[in-house]
């Protein structure tokens, strides 16, 4: 196959995937909404807290957080002189805004070396790997949405260090994510059943 042809054949896949991607939820904030309107997002929700015994409602409120469940964001660029762009300024990236280092981290210990930032799946199962370290590094809850985004945010050494007490408008975005959890948590187990259903009955009678 000549050279010109497989770079035909990628740029077509690529906007292809481009095509497919997901676009954030009509209501993201309700959980009940967003499960029903995405109900693979809530099987890889289910499927994370199988995997790692985390709460649907916690990495989901984080995930809002980070990224308003856009499949591609990113930080805002760097500019030298104040408009020639150098690069962002951070290399945090995805549903999950998971800086490559730490990702880089999670396939090691996981073995998941064809995931995607850019992938719902891979990005909760991210979260999920995280929140599970960060119970055991640090002691926090899983349910704690509080201390885990502190986490998130700050790294294990850095949440140690308590790095974040220098960093008032942090710990009003923790507490901001706490309340979200909570009221995801809240809706979640007004819908539970009903999401539980399958195919075949929301065909019916949904």
């Amino acid at each position: 196959m000549s050279t010109n042809l497989k770079f035909v054949i990628i740029s077509i896949s690529l906007i292809a995937l481009a095509g497919c991607a997901t676009p954030p939820p009509r209501d993201p904030e309700n959980i009940c909404a967003i499960f029903t309107e995405n109900r693979d997002w809530y099987e890889a929700a289910k499927d994370t807290r199988e995997k790692w015994g985390v709460p649907v409602h916690v990495p989901i409120a984080m995930m809002y957080q980070e990224s308003s469940f856009k499949h591609d964001a990113a930080p805002p660029m760097k500019y030298f002189l104040g408009f020639i762009p150098i690069g962002r300024v951070s290399s945090a990236y995805g549903y999950a805004q998971a800086k490559t280092i730490t990702w880089d981290q999670y396939v090691k210990e996981t073995g998941n070396s064809w995931s995607s930032r850019e992938d719902f799946a891979d990005a909760i199962d991210f979260m999920g790997w995280f929140i599970y370290k960060s119970n055991k590094v640090n002691k926090v809850s899983k349910w704690d949405a509080y201390g885990q985004y502190l986490n998130y945010h700050e790294g294990w050494g850095g949440y140690k260090r308590k790095t974040y007490n220098q960093k008032g408008w942090l710990i009003g975005v923790a507490k901001k994510v706490d309340a979200r959890s909570k009221r995801y948590s809240q809706q979640y187990w007004g819908c539970k059943d009903d999401l539980e259903k399958g195919w075949l009955w929301r065909l019916f009678f949904g």
